[in-house]
């Protein structure tokens, strides 16, 4: 079955960086688009960034030129480089795949942003 393993979140303090990782199984992770959400206490759950199959990458407005997103097919993982940490940062961060119009979800990492 289709699981996402988050990790690499903590309390980070602002300008300061983290990398996620999410390591994938279940699924052919080379053929799949993969995204990277993230959800604030009291906000919606919203697209943070993504990377296609073919390494083609998009990012919200407020995380360009900070987060960088990559994949690494032998290691069946995806990645999410943030740096410049701010406040607003802080959130449950989340991976996510949709294979045949379901969406699967790992558990979340908590990256807490605070001095």
């Amino acid at each position: 079955q289709v699981q996402l393993v988050e990790s690499g979140g903590g309390l980070v303090q602002p300008g300061g960086s983290l990398r996620l990782s999410c390591a994938a199984s279940g699924f052919i992770f080379s053929s799949y688009t993969m995204r990277w959400y993230r959800q604030a206490p009291g906000k919606e759950r919203e697209l943070v960034a993504r990377i296609t199959a073919g390494g083609d990458t998009y990012y919200e407005d407020s995380v360009k030129g900070r987060f960088t997103i990559s994949r690494d097919n032998l290691l069946n993982t995806v990645y999410l480089q943030m740096n410049s940490l701010k406040p607003e940062d802080t959130a449950t961060y989340y991976c996510s795949v949709t294979i045949a119009t379901r969406a699967y979800w790992g558990q979340g990492t908590q990256v807490t942003v605070s001095s």
